[in-house]
């Protein structure tokens, strides 16, 4: 098919125009194996890893896959200070959250010497383990930092939110940008303004990407099929990124509890929230989001993060929704619309990441034939 050979899949060495979201967290090498093996570039965020941590990662991944990969690392948004709270204040957020934490039975956690490892250290390490790809969220890595990839053979993908961020991207060297829209699911990657002033959407967004910035585009946020992919193609991307669809396949690292609610028709509404990370993320609303509605109330990034993420992975054992983090994309209930058959069943082995990769593809080219684009 000649339309799926586009500038990203060339840079990327892939065969499909289809990339991985990374989730910080939720990742798994299963998964970023399965789309590599099915021709898209699988992806493995990095968030919170310590160096040792991502080396035993890229070697997992590359003893898994022989199809290339990519490892995703968040920077320190620019302007944004690490807080450094008292006993006192630091006290006063996790009393915040004490209900939860003696809801499933869990101490509360101390005060400890850093909330996140150094990311000098984590970027040292990912170009260390010389994946194919390195992107970037929350910011522009520094020219140091691009120098060292291309060294090592590496290509340098940055993250988008608005035109603006995009320029600042492909100027500071990158040899891609992901245009990501306000219906993505997870965390708002914005950097330049605060994420509430950068909530352009895909479709107005990735045409003014490709139009700003000369190296190829991939677009992100409410896709989760070929016609999300086939539009993104129209609109001027090279390739789109998936998030949520690859969460709810049996590859994901996501806890049987989210998959399901992934499935099912509680994606029909999601939200933008900062309660469970102090950084405003998309998600469906569910008890915690509710409860803690207002951000001065508890802690700012990563605080936050830290703090909640002491409690949700016991909630995520016992299948308590409500106090997990239920990242979600727009494009969510589109995830257990797909695929089924005349009877509204979905055959067996539906949810397989591989079995995503083919019916997205078929999917685009299916409309990209009615186009006179296939």
């Amino acid at each position: 098919m000649a339309w799926t050979d586009t500038r990203a899949t060339r840079l990327f060495g892939t065969r499909l125009p289809i990339v991985l979201g990374p989730f910080g967290g939720v990742s798994s090498v299963e998964l970023a194996a399965a789309v590599g093996n099915a021709g898209g570039l699988g992806s493995f965020g990095l968030y919170g890893y310590e160096p040792a941590r991502i080396s035993a990662t890229a070697e997992a991944l590359k003893a898994a896959t022989p199809a290339p990969f990519a490892l995703n690392l968040w920077l320190p948004v620019p302007g944004e200070e690490e807080p450094r709270p008292d006993a006192e204040k630091f006290n006063a957020w996790r009393e915040v959250l004490r209900p939860y934490f003696e809801e499933l039975e869990l101490e509360l956690p101390e005060q400890p010497d850093s909330w996140l490892p150094d990311v000098e250290e984590q970027i040292a390490a990912a170009i260390e383990a010389r994946p194919a790809v390195l992107s970037f969220v929350f910011g522009v890595p520094s020219p140091a930092v691009v120098e060292a990839a291309h060294r090592n053979g590496i290509v340098v993908v940055g993250t988008a939110t608005t035109v603006e961020e995009a320029v600042a991207l492909a100027g500071g060297g990158v040899d891609a940008v992901v245009a990501t829209g306000m219906e993505a699911g997870g965390h708002r990657v914005s950097f330049l303004r605060p994420a509430e002033e950068s909530l352009v959407g895909t479709m107005a967004l990735v045409p003014q990407v490709a139009d700003a910035v000369d190296v190829p585009v991939v677009a992100a946020g409410g896709i989760a099929d070929g016609r999300g992919l086939a539009a993104a193609l129209c609109l001027g991307a090279d390739a789109v990124q998936i998030g949520s669809a690859f969460l709810a396949t049996e590859q994901s690292a996501a806890v049987p509890a989210y998959r399901a609610v992934l499935r099912g028709p509680d994606t029909a509404h999601t939200v933008l929230t900062r309660a469970l990370s102090g950084r405003l993320a998309r998600g469906i609303p569910n008890r915690i989001i509710t409860e803690l509605p207002d951000p001065s109330a508890h802690a700012p990034f990563p605080v936050q993060n830290w703090l909640t993420g002491k409690f949700r992975p016991e909630a995520g054992k016992r299948g308590n929704t409500g106090l997990m983090s239920l990242w979600a994309g727009q494009a969510s209930p589109l995830i257990g619309a797909s695929g089924k058959g005349a009877s509204g069943e979905r055959p067996a082995g539906e949810y397989d990441a591989g079995r995503l990769v083919e019916r997205i593809i078929a999917g685009a080219g299916e409309v990209l034939g009615r186009l006179g684009r296939g």
